[in-house]
């Protein structure tokens, strides 16, 4: 892997560093080693996380983040190019934004001072995250002005991110023996009271911040019964409510419970989610210096970690996120040049 060579080159050697969560050190070695050589960057690492820095005096400081891990190799490595696409795991999602960031490396005399950070476990449990560990352990190395998450955009500004509540809502029954079924009650049967109210739900599609957002509840996985003969006396049906970033996550939980009145109801998890902060004035200079019409992201990301530190972000990266984590995932050549392109300029004025 060598910094100097043109963004796509340099997003094939990633891509071919294979790096599956958990798996990143061989990858993060090869960049800790190529940011090492840059004398105007200090460089930190925790684990398989990096952190690259200038110290320029610059007014701004800009953070721009993206993670090395991908979702499993599916027979996918090593990278390919053609029709216009480069091909393989983890192209869109996301080191095509990450070669990107290793490109930005390279600018000795940015207008703002850079932090970038590279990180791993993005694709796992929350637990597992490198960028909650950095906020936990060193929040000082991410501290800026605004920040810029290189998750797959097609080139668009996405703002802001949806939350997350992972939830059970529980059925009770009777249990009988199945030859005798009108002793009983069934807990399965019993749980379409669940589903119906998911099939009669109307998505909330608020704007927040000039954005549209278009929420989500729905049934995620189905579980009951204990054998063939027996009727079951519960059914657990696991919901996910994806919110947008108008509703905190306590407000998030209360509408569950309030959907499923009746209904014993066990919140197992969940993530808040991050208004859009464009109206910060670097966020203003990135959209011009982008162009296009910034939309609302659907989905969570990090940008809900940085709101948490206090420092306005938004998602930014050359990927397709509908191509993320699929078997034939691939991303435009054209759209990693210029997102390359824009950034560079925005950073220099050039």
């Amino acid at each position: 892997m060598r910094l100097d060579q043109d963004v796509v080159a340099l997003t094939a050697a990633l891509v071919d560093a294979e790096s599956v969560s958990g798996d990143e050190k061989a990858i993060a070695d090869e960049i800790e080693r190529e940011l090492r050589r840059l004398p105007h960057l200090t460089v930190d690492r925790d684990g398989d996380n990096i952190v690259a820095r200038t110290h320029l005096g610059r007014a701004e400081r800009v953070v721009i983040a993206g993670h090395l891990d991908t979702v499993p190799i599916a027979d996918n490595v090593p990278s390919r190019i053609e029709g216009g696409r480069i091909h393989g795991c983890g192209t869109s999602d996301m080191k095509s934004g990450v070669a990107v960031q290793l490109k930005l490396a390279l600018l000795a005399e940015p207008n703002r001072d850079l932090t970038l950070v590279f990180y791993a476990c993005e694709e796992v449990e929350e637990v597992r995250n490198g960028l909650r560990h950095l906020a936990r352990e060193h929040r000082d190395w991410l501290a800026g002005d605004f920040a810029i998450l290189m998750e797959p955009t097609e080139g668009e500004i996405e703002g802001g991110c949806q939350g997350s509540v992972h939830a059970e809502v529980v059925v009770t029954g009777v249990r009988a023996h199945s030859a005798r079924s009108w002793l009983g009650v069934n807990a399965i049967h019993e749980a379409t009271a669940v589903t119906e109210r998911l099939r009669r739900y109307e998505a909330r599609q608020p704007v927040v911040d000039g954005l549209q957002y278009h929420e989500g509840l729905n049934a995620v996985f189905i579980k009951g019964g204990h054998a063939g003969n027996v009727i079951p006396d519960e059914c657990v049906v696991s919901v996910n409510y994806r919110f947008a970033p108008d509703l905190t996550v306590e407000q998030a939980m209360r509408h569950i419970h309030e959907v499923f009145d009746g209904f014993e109801v066990r919140i197992f998890d969940s993530a808040p989610a991050a208004r859009p902060g464009l109206t910060h004035p670097m966020a203003v200079a990135f959209a011009a210096a982008v162009g296009g019409a910034p939309r609302a992201k659907l989905g969570w990301t990090d940008v809900a970690r940085f709101a948490e530190l206090g420092v306005p972000a938004v998602n930014y990266g050359p990927g397709d996120p509908n191509l993320a984590h699929k078997r034939d995932e691939s991303a435009e050549i054209i759209k990693i040049i210029e997102a390359e392109r824009r950034m560079v300029s925005w950073l220099t004025g050039a």
